[in-house]
């Protein structure tokens, strides 16, 4: 029985020593497996998010292009450089995670100035930005969805004020614009809110606030920590 028993005990400590660590790899297998896949889902999602961005964009840009050709043919080939501009960045630079806010800056630049000129006499814009460095990554094309809305929601002969500021990575974008309540698109003004909230839940989870104000005016804030 003393043989027996010792020979049992050398068997199944080896064996549950065995089994146990053969249980920790298929455990940490499957959890790899699951965070490539939320990962692959996030990749994707993120994507198709951006996808609903980029035609707004460029289709607005082609329009006022498109009228400078007929109005001002002289001034239409600045106009083309911005857009190949633009077009870089939607096509190439966004499909990286994140790019520099130089870059973002200049995108969001080019497109303001083809809305000032789309706009002439017709709204008065007041644009400021203030970058403490440059260099800080953001994520691409999250602040358009809000400064296109800012543009194809307020109503004729109005203000529009639009600021971006960076200090110590803590970015601040502040778009205020009139508007007429009867006249809004409600549904598509919510659908490209839902949007963005989406993106910054996947991006920076935590790390942002986005508050709507739409009393007298409709105001939007984001606040997203870069660091």
């Amino acid at each position: 029985m003393k043989c027996l028993s010792d020979y049992l005990w050398q068997t199944l400590v080896p064996l549950i020593f065995f089994s146990f660590i053969w249980m920790l790899y298929r455990f940490l297998e499957e959890q790899q497996h699951k965070e490539d896949m939320i990962r692959q889902h996030t990749e994707m999602e993120l994507k198709f998010l951006k996808s609903q961005i980029n035609p707004h964009v460029l289709f607005n840009n082609l329009n006022t292009i498109y009228s400078f050709s007929i109005e001002k043919p002289t001034e239409t080939p600045e106009l083309i450089l911005m857009l190949s501009d633009n077009l870089k960045h939607v096509l190439y630079d966004s499909n990286a995670p994140f790019v520099s806010l130089k870059k973002e800056l200049q995108f969001l630049d080019n497109y303001i100035k083809f809305q000032q000129i789309r706009t002439e006499g017709v709204k008065q814009i007041k644009y400021e930005t203030y970058v403490q460095n440059a260099e800080t990554n953001i994520a691409p094309l999250l602040l358009i969805t809000i400064i296109e809305n800012t543009f194809k929601h307020s109503s004729l002969h109005s203000q529009i004020s639009i600021e971006i500021n960076e200090e110590n990575k803590q970015l601040t974008c502040t778009c205020i614009n009139d508007f007429s309540p009867n006249k809004t698109d409600a549904s598509s003004l919510k659908i490209g809110l839902v949007n963005l909230k989406k993106r910054l839940q996947l991006l920076y989870p935590d790390k942002y606030t986005l508050t709507i104000d739409s009393l007298d005016q409709f105001k939007v804030v984001l606040k997203i920590d870069l660091s």
